[in-house]
């Protein structure tokens, strides 16, 4: 691997932590900037080291690193959130594979980002109305807390497209010396 995409996946891991403390608190979900990084991973470093980088982040904070929005540590994993990690690492790979399936055009950069959001919500989702239910014994409606979960899917939309934005006008400046040789 290149000492670029090692760089480069390590920085993806650290703004990935920070924009886990970029939040707006919500009842079972907070809106944080995770997608954003998570999802630029994937257009800037393809899928499988967008990926990377994210399992790197998540795997930190499961070794007790304080980087999740609610801290860090083994028992995270039942942290009803936690599915959305999971989520991040899925998703990230399925921007980035959509992402250079062909040329990166703003279209597919946009489609990406979009689809990439599917196993994020879904994963997250499911394991959050697992937890919630299962673990926590929670007498909640499913409903509710699967709203509550998807709420922020607008917010993560509008994040896509910024992505694909960035995404269009970076993609050119690093990958520029593989365009050259």
């Amino acid at each position: 691997m290149k000492t670029k995409n090692l760089i480069l996946i390590s920085m993806f891991a650290a703004l990935t932590a920070v924009g886990g403390f970029i939040k707006i608190p919500m009842p079972f979900c907070p809106i944080t900037l995770q997608i954003l990084f998570t999802t630029l991973a994937g257009v800037l470093l393809g899928g499988r080291n967008g990926a990377i980088s994210v399992g790197i982040y998540v795997v930190l904070g499961l070794m007790g690193v304080p980087i999740f929005t609610g801290g860090g540590g083994i028992s995270y994993i039942l942290y009803p959130t936690f599915g959305f990690l999971i989520g991040f690492i899925v998703g990230t790979y399925v921007t980035g594979k959509i992402c250079y399936s062909g040329k990166p055009t703003f279209k597919r950069l946009l489609l990406g980002s979009l689809a990439g959001c599917i196993p994020i919500f879904l994963i997250g989702t499911l394991y959050d109305i697992a937890i919630t239910f299962l673990y926590l014994k929670s007498d909640a409606a499913v409903f509710t807390v699967a709203f509550q979960c998807l709420l922020p899917l607008t917010w993560d939309v509008f994040l896509c497209v910024f992505t694909a934005f960035i995404g269009k006008r970076l993609i050119p400046v690093l990958h520029k010396e593989e365009m050259i040789s």
